[in-house]
């Protein structure tokens, strides 16, 4: 992780908009409610997932070079930390991702350095409700 605790909140406030990458049909799932619950605050997000889905009324996309520009930037990561290289190999496939966001459980730091010296800001391990309730 290249990101700095007292930089999350700009983070957060800098990107409006993101990728859910493996954001879930499933309701139950902290896949799914996590971008419910950052939707409600004000983001807006798409998400990435390998079965098309119409659950929470997001826009899904197969992959991640399919999602549009604006939306590439900043990606949140619902993958489990093994995955994780897979993810890189796509994020730097696909071009245009700024920040690489792996939530609370994830981490990977062998790819998570293939995507910093790509110059790719990475949060790894963390959750973007508690961060967003540590910081608003």
């Amino acid at each position: 992780m290249n990101v700095k605790d007292n930089e999350i909140k700009s983070l957060l406030e800098k990107y409006k908009k993101f990728t859910v990458y493996g954001l879930s049909g499933d309701p139950t799932k902290a896949s799914h409610y996590v971008p419910v619950y950052m939707r409600d605050h004000g983001w807006q997000m798409v998400g990435t997932y390998p079965k098309a889905h119409d659950v929470g009324g997001f826009q899904i996309y197969k992959t991640l070079k399919e999602v549009p520009a604006e939306y590439r930037k900043f990606v949140d990561v619902f993958r489990s930390s093994e995955r994780i290289p897979e993810v890189v190999d796509e994020v730097l496939e696909a071009g245009g991702v700024e920040v690489l966001w792996l939530q609370l459980g994830i981490s990977n730091p062998e790819a998570e350095k293939r995507a910093e010296d790509a110059g790719i800001k990475v949060v790894s391990n963390r959750c973007l409700i508690i961060e967003h309730k540590k910081w608003y």
